[in-house]
């Protein structure tokens, strides 16, 4: 069986973690369908989490055609509850006092900057990411107590001056500092929302996460949720990371539910079955040699993941 070798001292456990606020488009699937094959070559276990924070965005009916849409795709998982994350704020809420309760100077404080101050006072170039300038950090209790009652305000978690190294199981080395190329981000929002970073951290310390598979993407967020990790004693048990290649269109625009691209259904029907489907999307990607119809359980003996390594990026046809 084509497999990836990682050093590995307890099960796998890995999670789909879905954001309902579209149908599934084909990136998507080939996102769970990479963590799925990674769990399932090595024995591990696979857990369906629906993120779900944003209510407005993430329609029931989203969630229904998503957890269908796996389950037609053969993306099978093992916990009985599904976990949603719109049902888990007082998880959130304890966890934010906990790093409220750690003796730490300006760990979790509140930020009233908006978008216009936020974009003034750090205009990135091209491709940069922006950090924020930490304004709110230097105000004083007096100061923050004023601006509490007449403004809305996020909270944000300070970083230290720390470089946060990871061993991607695709994408190698990354480093990212804190400090410098990450700065305090949002653990809660203006209106009241938990933001992802703190609520991944969460779950996946809930769930016994300790294998991270998703989208290059969000590689930027795994310094940043290894330290919320540390800070909320997790620290015990190592995360792993894989980052998944993203599809992209002839003009390199991402594909992404917001642009309205085809849905698995849509995408099942016009193959005329399941099986066409995976089988166009594992040859199409590299994981197997021959274009033909396939299982997702017969993927397992045949995916071969390695020949991800280094791609960030796959030409969608």
């Amino acid at each position: 069986m084509p497999s990836l070798s990682q050093q590995q001292t307890s099960q796998i456990v890995t999670r789909l973690a879905p954001t309902p606020s579209g149908y599934l488009h084909k990136g998507n699937i080939f996102s769970f369908l990479v963590c799925w094959l990674y769990a399932r070559q090595n024995q591990g276990r696979v857990l369906l989490r629906i993120e779900d924070l944003d209510a407005p965005r993430c329609k029931l009916e989203f969630i229904d055609a998503t957890i269908r849409d796996l389950q037609n795709l053969g993306l099978t998982w093992d916990n009985e509850k599904i976990m949603y994350q719109s049902q888990r704020s007082d998880a959130y809420e304890e966890a934010l006092e906990a790093l409220r309760n750690l003796s730490v100077a300006d760990l979790i404080y509140p930020c009233f900057c908006s978008r216009a101050d936020l974009l003034a006072a750090s205009a990135p170039h091209a491709g940069e990411r922006q950090v924020y300038a930490g304004t709110c950090r230097g105000l004083s209790a007096d100061e923050r107590e004023h601006l509490m009652q007449e403004r809305p305000y996020a909270l944000r978690c300070g970083v230290p001056d720390e470089t946060v190294a990871i061993r991607d199981l695709w994408q190698g080395c990354y480093e990212q500092n804190l400090a410098t190329e990450c700065g305090d981000f949002i653990v809660r929002r203006k209106d009241g929302l938990f933001a992802y970073q703190l609520a991944v951290t969460v779950d996946d310390l809930t769930q016994g996460v300790n294998t991270v598979i998703r989208g290059v993407d969000l590689l930027s967020s795994a310094p940043q949720q290894l330290y919320l990790r540390g800070l909320l004693g997790g620290g015990d048990e190592p995360l792993r990371f894989g980052h998944v290649p993203l599809f992209v269109m002839p003009d390199g625009r991402r594909l992404a539910k917001r642009s309205g691209d085809k849905g698995v259904s849509t995408l099942v029907q016009e193959y005329g079955s399941v099986q066409a489907f995976l089988g166009d999307l594992a040859y199409s990607t590299g994981l197997i040699c021959e274009n033909e119809p396939i299982t997702a359980d017969e993927l397992i003996a045949e995916a071969d993941l390695s020949v991800l390594r280094g791609r960030d990026e796959i030409l969608c046809r």
